[in-house]
């Protein structure tokens, strides 16, 4: 992280009789992923910007189960949930704010029925509502106006919890040309990671997932893909290598876009 930004930990504000307001679960991707840790500190920068008490894990975070379960080990998803249902009740925690759709989904979804009951809440959510309170205003004559930005609905946030408006209205203050691909919303294509897909090779068939995506963005002619999950943005970031599009498309997350248009 950069020197200047400081971002507290939750056991760091209860020695001080403080309690956050949010707390911000990074995920494995967000911890250990090198691409996915740039998404990181811009949402950080975000809720450091808007002035929103927040405080993450630290190394009291663990996994929260999503990838044992999808691939079908419940054993090892329980253990896990159980012991980070420990870890944030024992804090009090109430809200939550995720950038991965998976963490996402699981702490929203599966943790109920283990004991934790938590508001969870994505980022492309909070940062519509920030934008809806006039908190966050893009700056006039930003790099985005006027650019061809598509938008990749990931699984686990749009079908599964039909979130779809959230991440569009944000980007809908650029002022940039929104084209929308071909399978989207609820129609959308997977990026091919999802269900533990990640952490394996693909089966035998004649084409990745991801490839069959990308060439839907190439058709779009967008030149800005708008991301909102790290897995997404691994899959699609390697499919547009494989066509050698890096010049001509960048993948950016959301909270990237937003940073970068509200200059922050």
């Amino acid at each position: 992280m950069e020197d200047n930004l400081h971002i507290p930990t939750v056991a760091e504000l209860v020695g001080k009789g403080e309690v956050p307001d949010l707390l911000f679960w990074v995920g494995c991707a967000g911890s250990f992923d090198e691409r996915a840790q740039r998404i990181t500190k811009d949402i950080c920068k975000i809720l450091n910007h808007v002035g929103i008490k927040y405080a993450i894990l630290g190394t009291e975070e663990s996994c929260t189960g999503d990838p044992a379960k999808r691939a079908g080990n419940e054993f090892l998803f329980q253990m896990q949930a159980m012991m980070n249902i420990q870890v944030l009740d024992g804090y009090e925690i109430k809200k939550i704010v995720t950038s991965c759709p998976h963490c996402f989904n699981t702490l929203k979804n599966e943790y109920p029925s283990l004991g934790g009951h938590y508001k969870v809440i994505h980022h492309t959510q909070l940062i519509q509502s920030l934008i809806d309170e006039g908190k966050l205003k893009p700056a006039d004559g930003n790099e985005f106006k006027g650019k061809k930005i598509t938008y990749h609905d990931p699984c686990y946030l749009g079908r599964g919890n039909e979130v779809y408006e959230a991440p569009r209205k944000v980007l809908e203050t650029l002022d940039a040309d929104l084209v929308e691909l071909k399978r989207c919303k609820s129609n959308g294509l997977c990026c091919g990671a999802g269900g533990a897909q990640m952490f394996k090779e693909p089966e035998p068939g004649n084409k990745d997932v991801n490839i069959e995506r990308v060439e839907e963005i190439i058709d779009s002619k967008a030149t800005i893909v708008a991301a909102a999950c790290p897995f997404c943005m691994t899959m699609i970031s390697d499919g547009v290598k494989v066509k050698e599009k890096e010049s001509e498309i960048k993948v950016l997350d959301i909270a990237e876009i937003t940073v970068k248009a509200n200059k922050i």
